[in-house]
């Protein structure tokens, strides 16, 4: 049911992508000329990153086609979800007569910026290089007490995960059993990857697209039993949150395979999920064109459940979801949900690397949450996140670069009276994972460099 794409919080970048300008500037140009340039664009740098001074303004043009604006948006979308709105600049040193090095200050930490500034009239910066973030005394306990503070109900867990054993370092309601949309869909995956395992299946096995959901941004509007291999529906159903790609698997796996799953997994209240909802039953249920259904279906036991789906398998479909019933808020995420504690994530968590399947892993590294930025202290970083109206989850598996030990990251906030946002939430568990990365309660005194971009 996922509808929110926390992969693109942020983006690879940023390198100086001229000449340095000292090298390459117009003979004769006088410095008492340049030295105001510089500092000029280091003044604006605040606006720039705070979304008031346009790009095309700012960059020159070879800068622009190397870094189109998307991923500039999405870089700097990354950095304020970690460390708050840009503020101030509180120094700029010189290394030429257009370069320098400029300190921006932002709510939460200090950047370091590289700043080349082009000689052409209109003085536009042909390189930005962010080199690393300095953190303010950032601790597990300051996270913690922001996450407290959302409206409704929230938890998280953030764990070295070593073999079997879940060794806590920060949490608060970790076993309290939270609405996680999407998430479920590891579930999915854990089956899938164990059936492989058990040679059953294959990745490479071609099977139809067989079952259509609302909200699926790979499959809509694919026809039927369009062939597609378990690998790509995997990846579709965890990179992009494909409901169609996770309805499909269910009904290959089978659903009570999942739910068997589930509990082998470590789940600590199983009959919350049982029977286990496709997404396209689950969406139908809450909408209005099921409310003689509804009723019927949240009272009844296990056994009137599936006997409730399993007679009204040709109305429980796509055609009948009555996606205007989601546009006002919150629906039943008490009762028609998929649910977790961030303990049983955890213990997921374990079960999925005890796979030892590189391509479960992959599967779940394609969209990592979370950008290069918050990724750079990691070897790998696998994600899935969910959410609907009302419900919010993000659950990150990383090795940590600096000893190769494993950590699981994971976050719920639900509130049944209002929709939630997700920028807060991105925030507090990239700090999070900022905090884990370098294992003790206090955030790095420098942060890793991001990635350089791929013109």
């Amino acid at each position: 049911m996922d509808r929110f794409r926390a992969g693109a919080i942020a983006a690879a970048m940023l390198a100086a992508l001229a000449p340095h300008v000292a090298s390459s500037q117009a003979p004769g140009a006088p410095e008492s000329a340049a030295q105001p340039a510089l500092d000029r664009r280091a003044a604006q740098l605040v606006d720039l990153f705070g979304g008031r001074i346009a790009y095309a303004a700012y960059f020159d043009p070879h800068f622009r086609t190397a870094v189109p604006e998307a991923q500039f948006h999405a870089f700097v979308a990354g950095l304020i979800a970690q460390y708050g709105q840009p503020v101030a600049v509180d120094k700029v040193t010189r290394a030429g007569d257009r370069s320098g090095t400029i300190l921006l200050r932002f709510e939460r930490g200090v950047a370091t910026v590289l700043l080349d500034v082009g000689v052409a009239a209109d003085e536009r910066v042909t390189g930005l290089r962010v080199t690393g973030v300095t953190v303010t005394n950032d601790s597990f306990d300051k996270v913690a007490t922001e996450i407290a503070r959302l409206p409704g109900q929230t938890g998280f867990l953030v764990a070295e995960l070593d073999g079997a054993a879940v060794r806590p370092l920060a949490s608060a309601n970790a076993d309290r059993q939270f609405a996680t949309g999407s998430t479920f869909k590891l579930y999915i995956l854990d089956e899938l990857a164990a059936q492989v395992a058990a040679g059953k299946r294959h990745w490479s096995d071609v099977v139809p697209l067989s079952h259509f959901s609302f909200s699926s941004a790979a499959t809509a509007n694919w026809p039927a039993n369009t062939p597609v291999t378990l690998q790509t529906l995997a990846n579709w159903m965890i990179s992009v949150s494909d409901n169609g790609a996770a309805d499909t698997l269910i009904h290959l796996l089978g659903r009570e395979a999942v739910e068997a799953r589930m509990k082998s997994a470590g789940h600590s209240d199983p009959p919350r999920n049982i029977p286990l909802l496709t997404t396209v039953e689950a969406f139908a249920l809450k909408g209005n064109n099921f409310n003689d259904l509804r009723p019927i279906f949240i009272k009844g036991d296990d056994a009137a459940q599936r006997k409730l789906i399993e007679d009204n398998r040709a109305r429980l479909t796509l055609a009948n979801v009555d996606g205007v019933s989601f546009t006002a808020g919150p629906r039943f995420i008490d009762s028609l949900e998929w649910f977790a504690s961030p303990n049983d994530i955890a213990r997921l968590m374990v079960d999925l690397r005890a796979r030892r399947s590189k391509t479960l892993l992959a599967a779940m590294a394609i969209n990592n949450g979370v950008g290069p930025v918050a990724a750079a202290d990691w070897t790998y970083l696998g994600y899935k996140g969910g959410s609907e109206n009302g419900v919010l989850s993000m659950s990150l598996l990383g090795q940590r670069e600096s000893d190769g030990k494993w950590f699981v990251v994971t976050a719920s906030w639900n509130n049944p009276d209002a929709n939630v946002d997700a920028g807060p939430l991105i925030g507090l568990v990239t700090r999070l994972l900022a905090l884990a990365a370098h294992g003790r309660n206090a955030a790095p005194a420098s942060g890793t460099p991001p990635a350089a971009p791929r013109p």
